[in-house]
C-alpha cells in the first residue's frame, strides 16, 4: 500500500508542478493560470470518481470518465479565455472543438468496447481490489489527461494571440489525417470481431495490412498536429508542452499499449504460421504499404 501511495504522491505532485510551470502564459484564472486550474480540476475529477468505483470495486466507467477530463478540462479552458479575452480566436476555437470531437468520438468507442467485454477490463483484474493501486491508476489517468492536452491547453489559454499561419494550417491537415487514420482502424477492427467467422483469429484487414497497430499511429498524429498549431503561442516555459506527443507516443509504444497487446498476440497465435508472416511483413506502428 505505501508504495501505492507513493505513487499517487509523486504523480499528483508532478501533475500540479507541470500544469503551474507549463502554464506560465496562460489567462490568470480564479486567482492563478487558468493551466494549472485544468490539472486542479483533472486531479479532482480522477480522485472524486475513485471513490465510488472502488466501493463498487468496478473499473466500468475508467476509460469514459478519461473523456469526460478532457472534455471538461476543454470546456474549463474555453470560459478562462473568454472571460479574459471575450471571445475566443480562430486557433482557440479550432483546437477546442479537435480535443471535443476526439473525446466524444474515443469515449464512445471505449465505452461500447467495455460494455461488450461484460463491463470490465482484465488490465485491472487484480488493481480493483487493491485500493491503493487503484487510485494510483485513477491518478495516472489524470497525468495521462494533463500532458497529453498540454498543447490543447496552452493554446486556448493563451494570454497572446496569434493570426492564422502556415503552423495552424499544416497542423490542422496533420489532426484530421491522424484522427481519420485512428477512427478508419477503429471501426475496422470492431467490425472484424463483430464478425463470428473471425472468431479466434487475429486482424490483418484495412489498415491492419499496413501496420499492426494503426490506431496507436493515428493518435500519435492527432497531438502532433495540436503541438504544431501551437507553436507560434508558445514561449519561455511553455515550450514544456511538447511532451505532449513525446509522451502519447511513450505510452503507447512503451508502457501501456503495443507492449501489452504485442505480449498477449504472441500468447495466442504465437505458433501461427500466418501471425508469424503477419509479423514479420507488417510494421508495429508506422503504417507501411503491404507487400502483397
Amino acid at each position: 500500500m505505501g508504495k501505492s501511495l507513493g505513487v499517487v504522491a509523486i504523480v499528483a505532485a508532478v501533475i500540479l508542478a507541470f500544469s503551474w510551470f507549463a502554464g506560465a502564459n496562460s489567462v490568470p484564472f480564479v486567482g492563478v493560470k487558468a493551466m494549472f486550474v485544468a490539472g486542479v480540476w483533472a486531479l479532482a475529477l480522477n480522485w472524486l470518481a475513485y471513490i465510488p468505483s472502488a466501493i463498487a470495486q468496478s473499473d466500468k466507467f475508467y476509460d469514459t470518465m478519461g473523456a469526460i477530463t478532457y472534455f471538461t478540462v476543454t470546456l474549463l479552458c474555453v470560459y478562462a479565455a473568454f472571460g479574459y479575452h471575450g471571445d475566443l480566436d480562430t486557433r482557440s476555437l479550432v483546437v477546442a472543438a479537435m480535443v471535443i470531437i476526439w473525446c466524444i468520438r474515443l469515449g464512445t468507442f471505449l465505452f461500447i468496447r467495455i460494455k461488450n467485454a461484460g463491463g470490465t477490463d482484465s488490465r485491472f483484474e487484480k488493481i480493483k481490489t487493491n485500493p491503493a493501486r487503484f487510485l494510483a491508476a485513477w491518478t495516472l489517468q489524470a497525468l495521462w489527461v494533463v500532458l497529453t492536452a498540454s498543447a490543447a491547453v496552452a493554446v486556448i489559454t493563451a494570454e497572446t494571440r496569434v493570426a492564422l499561419d502556415a503552423f495552424f494550417f499544416l497542423g490542422s491537415a496533420i489532426w484530421l489525417f491522424g484522427f481519420i487514420f485512428e477512427s478508419v482502424a477503429d471501426a475496422q477492427k470492431s467490425a472484424f470481431k463483430n464478425d463470428p467467422d473471425n472468431d479466434g483469429d487475429f486482424i490483418n484487414v484495412g489498415l491492419w495490412r499496413w501496420s499492426r497497430h494503426p490506431n496507436y499511429f493515428g493518435e500519435i498524429t492527432l497531438w502532433t498536429g495540436i503541438l504544431v498549431i501551437a507553436i507560434p503561442v508558445l514561449s519561455g516555459l511553455s515550450w514544456l508542452v511538447v511532451i505532449s506527443p513525446v509522451f502519447v507516443y511513450l505510452l503507447l509504444t512503451r508502457i501501456s499499449g503495443i507492449n501489452l497487446q504485442e505480449e498477449q498476440a504472441k500468447k495466442r497465435w504465437g505458433d501461427d504460421p500466418d501471425y508469424q508472416k503477419y509479423r514479420k511483413n507488417t510494421p508495429a506502428l508506422f503504417p507501411k504499404p503491404p507487400s502483397s
